[in-house]
């Protein structure tokens, strides 16, 4: 039983050399965690509402991912951030479309702009220490994205819908690395916090 329980309680321990002396440092096991965001300017087709796994690649996410990058769905396709071609970040991340692709204009936009904020948003996120470096090959990370369908219409701006998308991963991530917002956040803020489109739903209705 013991021994049981020191295989469920394993850590990553990654070895240094502090001062000539072996130091271990033990980082924890990242199961899975959630987290979302929303950034956006002033245009609809700007707004950026990811949400995001990231845990072990040895658990729940990463066989999640493996089945995804397997599993395709005409309008849904899956696809691992990158750079560019062949250039693909870690950790490992796999984008998964919330609308239905189904025209290629919106497919150029959300593999390209879209694509390449997520890739740099996630870089950002292990640069600024939200993610652990030393647990870049060992973590998946999967992006649920929303790209507004009025894209393809407007005369956006790439430039801000890459900021919008590349902020808006790296806050989810952040959240998500953080527990945030935390429950207790939740309970005291319940009757605050107002659902935007539900108070649509309700303004209309009065009126």
């Amino acid at each position: 039983m013991a021994k049981k329980k020191k295989v469920a309680k394993a850590k990553t321990v990654k070895s240094l050399k502090a001062k000539g002396k072996s130091k271990k440092v033990e980082l924890e096991r990242i199961v899975l965690r959630t987290g979302e965001a929303l950034v956006e300017a002033d245009e609809a087709w700007s707004a950026a509402e990811p949400e995001v796994v990231i845990g072990e690649l040895d658990g729940p996410v990463g066989y999640s991912i493996a089945q995804l990058i397997g599993d395709q769905v005409k309008g849904h396709t899956k696809v691992f951030a990158i750079l560019n071609s062949d250039v693909q970040i870690r950790p490992v991340t796999l984008m998964v479309s919330k609308v239905t692709v189904k025209s290629e204009a919106y497919t150029n936009i959300l593999m390209g702009t879209v694509q390449a904020a997520i890739a740099h948003g996630v870089l950002d996120a292990v640069r600024e220490g939200i993610i652990p470096k030393e647990k870049a090959n060992e973590l998946g990370i999967i992006v649920s994205v929303w790209l507004d369908p009025s894209v393809v219409d407007a005369n956006f701006d790439p430039e801000v819908l890459f900021a919008t998308n590349r902020e808006a991963t790296t806050k989810a991530l952040r959240k998500a690395m953080r527990n945030e917002p935390s429950i207790d956040w939740l309970l005291e803020n319940q009757n605050q916090v107002t659902h935007y489109f539900h108070q649509l739903a309700v303004d209309k209705f009065k009126s």
